[in-house]
């Protein structure tokens, strides 16, 4: 059976008995499979994770396992971090190849190819400007950072990233998320007159040549449009409403937001920061939806609110549900019994994978 009719096939049987299957397919696959569970899945998928986390934590685990077949609950830029990461005898398979991220699909290699050939028409990109790609972008991204003497970064090393990047050389041009980037170099003191924002769509990103040359931080402008949608009013609706409430804050969302939250941190630091907290402390939390309730449930002694009234969910994470999670484990084992071939398998090109390789490299070692 091909996957699509296999799909039709399993969205015509009750869930129960979707999550049945899914649970004998995993206890026959043993460990041959490795199922990687990314924070803002849906509930029902995450229960079934071996491993979960973020991107870059989720790709290292695979990494570290010799299971032959990784199914990545995620998005398409997570899977192809994890098959750079993994080695050639492992496959790294997406329940859903429509799961994308708006972010990512904010810069492309042509957009910031074409950006790096306007920088040499008023400088030297090679020599002065360190490119820096947040881990949510694709792998193309990736080797573009590898090839230019440039870097991956995360939410959790941003700072540690940027710092590396000026030591190397006076520029910086970051990408995807112009609020990860500002929020970051504003922590760190540096003065906003020391950056532009990089609009894609506009010539020189909409930038003279002088201020391109004063610049020290270029900004992509792009977004996560989950994390947007939040706004500091919520942070004030919310502290006037619960007395002594702390206000935690991805720093993917706006630099209003991050200024006036109380902490400003990944999603693994926001999850540590509520577990060491008391028990009784209060927290009203501006990230994804399935992220806040599910802290809601681990820590019922602290109250805890998600910032926005409206909901703020990441639809692309959400498209992986069972029925696609079944497909994928069915694949897995009619592969393995030379059925058919595997399906939604992510292969970064050869020559791609190597220079991305390299900026991941340069990233972890740094710690």
């Amino acid at each position: 059976m091909n996957a699509q009719a296999l799909l039709t096939q399993l969205y015509d049987t009750s869930e129960t008995d979707i999550l049945e299957q899914i649970t004998r397919l995993k206890a026959e696959l043993g460990d041959r499979v490795l199922i990687l569970g990314h924070h803002y899945q849906r509930e029902e998928v995450f229960a079934f994770a071996d491993v979960s986390g973020d991107s870059l934590k989720l790709s290292q685990q695979a990494a570290e396992t010799s299971a032959p077949y990784i199914i990545f609950c995620g998005v398409h830029f997570m899977a192809e971090t994890a098959d750079i990461l993994t080695s050639d005898t492992q496959a790294v398979i997406l329940p859903d190849l429509a799961a994308g991220c708006s972010m990512a699909d904010m810069a492309d290699d042509e957009q910031v190819n074409r950006c790096w050939s306007e920088l040499a028409g008023v400088l030297n990109p090679d020599e002065c400007v360190t490119p820096v790609t947040y881990i949510n972008s694709t792998a193309a991204l990736k080797a573009f950072c590898g090839e230019h003497g440039g870097i991956v970064c995360t939410s959790g090393n941003a700072q540690r990233i940027l710092e590396w990047s000026w030591g190397n050389r006076e520029k910086i041009l970051f990408f995807p998320d112009q609020h990860l980037g500002e929020n970051t170099a504003l922590a760190m003191g540096v003065p906003e007159s020391e950056m532009i924002i990089w609009d894609p769509a506009l010539p020189m990103g909409g930038n003279s040549a002088e201020s391109i040359r004063q610049a020290r931080l270029i900004l992509w402008k792009g977004f996560c449009s989950v994390h947007q949608l939040f706004k500091p009013e919520h942070a004030d609706t919310m502290r006037r409403n619960h007395a002594g409430i702390e206000v935690l804050a991805h720093p993917e969302c706006s630099r209003a937001v991050c200024e006036t939250a109380d902490f400003v941190g990944s999603t693994e630091m926001i999850i540590a920061h509520v577990e060491a907290a008391p028990s009784g402390s209060s927290f009203a939390i501006a990230t994804e939806l399935n992220l806040v309730n599910r802290l809601r449930i681990r820590f019922p002694d602290k109250p805890i609110w998600f910032l926005s009234p409206m909901v703020c969910m990441c639809s692309t994470m959400f498209r992986t549900d069972p029925q696609h999670l079944c497909a994928a484990l069915t694949s897995v084992r009619d592969a393995l019994h030379g059925r058919q071939q595997i399906s939604n398998q992510i292969i970064v090109p050869k020559q791609q994978k190597r220079w991305a390789a390299l900026s991941l490299e340069r990233m972890l070692n740094l710690g």
